[in-house]
């Protein structure tokens, strides 16, 4: 778990770095000119180093436990894209913030308590693989097309960054599949495995998703999408694909009570503008003219 919550750290460091690029970068008429935009931004390329940190210990954290475990700790990072935001930006984090954190630990920490995934397998039989891809890239290809022709907005904002959940899902179910590859075999085999470029492009397409998606809407929008997206299709994939087994009967109760812990604090936090303002300076500014806008189209 250790390197789960290090890899949730390095990831909300560059979120709040990335984020803070993709509202200061040009809209782009193409994906690739957007990634080339943002590719000449420092800020972005900071954000990146974080990625990359993220992504190595993610890789160790699912080498050692198992993804349906693994994956949920990563809700752990909008909490601290809070702590390291007030930070690097200067903000003032309000005193209701810090009681929206505490439903994160509490219910992060019930829920795979009484969870408590074990067992499963290293490798995903072949049969599950093309179908997986197949599913996975076809729901995300559509949150996609949904998301582009949404004005800017919740819709938007909520449909791209439920495409880039779904596609980390995949990239963490690829890279955990890769991870055993490294361990039993030689690096070699590694990089010969169909295992490993998948988990890179569908990270690449993650990331490029996600440009978009920052750009999208509020964050009261986005980031539960992608924050409470991630867990459940990751923990999903954990208990299907690689037969992980959490505990049944009695052990239900509390383990959704803290989902429902979980989503009050994503939800509360999200809405928070110190939370705002710590990974995107000009949140505030554009959830209140979106809210003017709708308030204005309601009278007329």
């Amino acid at each position: 778990m250790a390197f789960a919550v290090l890899a949730a750290g390095s990831n909300a460091w560059g979120t709040v770095r990335r984020r803070r690029a993709a509202t200061t970068t040009p809209e782009s008429p193409s994906p690739l000119a957007l990634l080339g935009a943002l590719l000449r931004n420092p800020l972005w390329l900071g954000g990146i180093l974080g990625v990359v940190g993220s992504a190595l210990f993610q890789a160790l954290a699912l080498d050692f436990g198992s993804m349906a475990a693994v994956q949920p700790v990563f809700i752990l990072e909008l909490p601290l894209s809070l702590v390291f935001g007030s930070m690097v930006f200067r903000v003032q984090v309000s005193r209701k913030a810090w009681w929206c954190v505490l439903p994160f630990f509490v219910g992060l920490a019930v829920s795979l308590f009484s969870a408590a995934p074990s067992g499963g397998r290293a490798q995903v039989p072949g049969v599950w693989r093309i179908p997986t891809i197949a599913v996975i890239g076809a729901i995300e290809a559509g949150l996609v097309l949904v998301g582009l022709r949404r004005p800017h907005g919740p819709a938007r904002a909520a449909c791209l960054d439920a495409a880039a959940a779904f596609g980390n899902a995949l990239t963490a179910a690829l890279v955990k599949s890769a991870m055993d590859i490294l361990s039993r075999d030689a690096a070699a085999a590694f990089f010969l495995a169909r295992q490993t470029y998948g988990f890179a492009l569908a990270g690449s397409s993650s990331v490029v998703v996600l440009g978009y998606a920052m750009r999208g809407g509020p964050l009261i929008a986005s980031q539960p999408a992608l924050t409470l997206g991630d867990a459940v299709v990751s923990f999903c994939l954990g208990v299907t694909l690689y037969a992980e087994s959490p505990r049944h009967g009695v052990w239900l109760v509390p383990a959704l009570l803290g989902v429902v812990l979980l989503s009050y604090g994503v939800f509360t936090l999200s809405r928070t503008r110190c939370l705002a303002k710590c990974v995107d300076q000009d949140e505030d500014e554009e959830s209140e003219t979106y809210e003017t806008r709708r308030r204005t189209a309601t009278v007329m």
